[in-house]
């Protein structure tokens, strides 16, 4: 399975192709005609980005029954389209970079290890097939939430999309079957979060679909899948990690942005 990643050299972000511990530069993105630079660098040491930027990030909410209940929420009273909400581009982070808590303005800030998919090339009013054919690949995602914020406000403007609020990486891995994947949450080591995507209530060509109805998406977009049961707070000084079978682990520090 192709593994794509970001990553920083000299010049600037470059996207690339693992080949075992090696990288091969990319000229340009991988969106269109992946071509080879004819560069290598070698992975250990290398510092990865963010797998992709997208224009747009659209997440959904109460895709696991068990994350819906769990947050007091009846997932027999959802009717028609799931809840879909959308983060910034603004709070993509990458491996490592530290996950900045805005303890100023909220107390309660949650963990969600999610499954992200990757757009590759245009989709729009698509059906669930064709949505699939659309699909890039995947990555793991850490829709941090402010928790307390998310109950008080109607609209989740603040609660989901602080700077740093989405984690993406370390890879993007194609030709991944994602029928039952096990997605994990740890912090400090500790499992918080254990599920898998065969319990997701929509799956992702369904949720593309009912996406693309709405709004187009466009290549390097991202779409979040919802989080399994065990979604907790977070505080300075821990790390917090969301593993994805097939795709790897993608690790970040925590940090009081008011420090």
């Amino acid at each position: 399975m192709p593994r794509y990643v970001r990553v920083a050299t000299p010049s600037g972000p470059s996207f690339g192709v693992v080949d075992g511990t090696e990288v091969s530069l990319l000229d340009g993105h991988p969106f269109a005609d992946v071509t080879r630079s004819g560069k290598t660098v070698g992975l250990e040491g290398l510092r990865l980005l963010a797998p992709v930027i997208p224009t747009k990030i659209v997440a959904v909410g109460r895709n696991y029954a068990a994350h819906a209940e769990e947050l007091g929420n009846d997932i027999a009273d959802q009717q028609g389209m799931a809840i879909y909400f959308l983060k910034p581009s603004s709070s993509v982070i990458g491996p490592g970079d530290p996950i900045q808590l805005p303890l100023d303005l909220s107390e309660e800030i949650h963990h969600e290890a999610e499954l992200a998919v990757v757009i590759g090339r245009v989709l729009s009013r698509a059906t669930p097939t064709e949505a699939e054919d659309a699909i890039f690949g995947y990555t793991c995602a850490n829709d941090v939430t402010a928790r307390d914020l998310q109950r008080e406000e109607a609209q989740w403007f603040r609660a989901k999309g602080f700077d740093s609020f989405c984690p993406l990486g370390p890879a993007i891995t194609t030709d991944l079957d994602v029928s039952d994947l096990r997605v994990r949450c740890l912090v400090d080591g500790e499992v918080r979060q254990d599920g898998s995507t065969k319990d997701l209530l929509r799956d992702v060509p369904t949720l593309l679909s009912e996406i693309s109805q709405v709004m187009t998406l466009l290549p390097s977009d991202v779409v979040l899948t919802g989080t399994p049961a065990g979604v907790g707070p977070l505080a300075p000084g821990q790390s917090v990690g969301v593993e994805i079978d097939g795709i790897g682990a993608l690790l970040n520090p925590v940090v009081d942005r008011t420090a």
